[in-house]
């Protein structure tokens, strides 16, 4: 076929030469003559290959069902497969048109090697989008760093058009590029540290599950506090509870520590854990009056009979004497309202009772003595939890004063004029 092209485009050349023209000026216009030809040919197939294949891509993807036709249509596959055929036209003329210039064709033929190179990366990576995209539509692979895998393949893919291309314009072979880029591998790792760190750590995130798209993380350093959106080679992007978006290096994923909240909304229950400051002037031992009273209280009815029973026979057993409460056992305000509040933990709908369920004391402090809920709520979702956490703690504080305690509050400007007014008027 080239011998037939070959022919065709010597005939002008020929035909001037036979008109009396130099032989050298002959072949040069004919050679010009040759490559407007060929441009206008490559431009009119170029345009007719565009927009023929646009537009049976189009129609295939409406008549399909799937989604991965539409994501090439996308990804520009229509357009850079469009480019073949103008391309061969280019391979199968331009050692013509050149046949009389070696160095000209020497530059042509390395530019249509160089333009192979970058036409199959854009294809290979149109591909790797598509392949991407479509992979995201599927719930077993939305919470894996997708972007991440296909941000190293893309190095990969442009590292070799690189090296390819450089050992076009050079002409050295790959494997003595290769052994020529080794040898200024330290000013390479230098200038390219924070994308190799950053490789290295998306692969570590992603084989040892660290995090996952959709995961709630905390990252105090960063002021990140919200659910991961993307997962890229060199960032992670969260958006915060405020809807605004924190972006934290990959690598500070590994190298620093942060909260990942996964482990709360795969478990069966989200812990609440709060406390109560009781002021310890107001704890002191029941007496009678007290136990009729708290027997009246139906989480704790049952409680107090069997308490109090325990209690006397221990007393009478050992001869106490019932002059002063502090001889011998008897019951508080503050252990009978924690058994109070243990049992309606016990006996909410909203809380896990197959969870650690406690109410306990800490450590004395100078805001009285801290008594701690510790339980876990079914609804983990965080205005739900946030209702549970605040109905629990609404009827406790309002049940306090029934125990006779009060609450710990630090003094107000109205308190201390209360408190002066009074002291006047003494």
């Amino acid at each position: 076929m080239q011998e037939q092209i070959r022919e065709i485009s010597n005939y002008l050349a020929n035909f001037f030469i036979e008109k009396g023209l130099d032989e050298d000026a002959a072949h040069f216009l004919n050679m010009l003559i040759n490559i407007a030809v060929v441009f206008v040919l490559w431009y009119m197939i170029h345009y007719l290959t565009k927009t023929l294949l646009l537009k049976a891509f189009k129609r295939f993807t409406n008549k399909t069902k799937t989604t991965f036709d539409d994501f090439l249509v996308k990804s520009n596959f229509p357009r850079y497969v469009s480019n073949v055929l103008p391309l061969l036209l280019l391979i199968l003329t331009i050692p013509v048109v050149f046949q009389d210039y070696p160095k000209l064709l020497k530059v042509f033929e390395t530019l249509v090697d160089i333009y192979i190179i970058f036409l199959l990366v854009l294809i290979a990576r149109s591909l790797l989008r598509t392949t991407t995209n479509y992979m995201k539509r599927h719930e077993r692979y939305r919470d894996k760093p997708l972007e991440s895998y296909t941000q190293i393949l893309m190095i990969i893919f442009w590292s070799i058009g690189i090296i390819f291309t450089f050992s076009e314009l050079t002409g050295k072979s790959v494997v003595g590029f290769l052994i020529s880029l080794g040898a200024a591998s330290a000013i390479i790792l230098f200038i390219f540290k924070d994308t190799i760190l950053g490789f290295i750590a998306s692969i570590q995130v992603s084989v040892n599950d660290i995090v996952r798209i959709g995961d709630w993380i905390t990252f105090s350093k960063y002021g990140a506090d919200g659910f991961v959106t993307e997962i890229t080679l060199a960032t992670v992007r969260v958006q915060n509870w405020d809807n605004t978006y924190t972006t934290i290096p990959t690598y500070n994923l590994i190298a620093d520590s942060f909260h990942n909240w996964r482990g709360m909304q795969e478990s069966p229950g989200r812990r609440i854990k709060r406390s109560l400051f009781i002021k310890q002037n107001s704890i002191r031992y029941i007496d009678e009056k007290d136990i009729e009273k708290f027997q009246e209280f139906n989480l704790i009815s049952s409680y107090i009979k069997e308490r109090q029973l325990e209690i006397n026979d221990y007393n009478t057993k050992l001869g106490i004497n019932k002059k002063f409460l502090i001889n011998g056992r008897h019951q508080t305000n503050l252990g009978v309202f924690r058994k109070y509040a243990l049992s309606f933990l016990q006996s909410h709908p909203q809380i896990n009772q197959e969870m650690t369920i406690m109410v306990r004391h800490l450590a004395p402090t100078t805001q009285g003595i801290p008594l701690e809920i510790y339980c876990f709520s079914k609804d983990k979702r965080w205005e739900f939890y946030e209702g549970i956490t605040a109905d629990i703690f609404d009827h406790l504080i309002a049940a306090i004063p029934f125990f006779d305690l009060q609450l710990f509050e630090s003094p107000s400007g109205d308190d201390i004029i209360k408190a002066l007014k009074s002291f006047k008027e003494e």
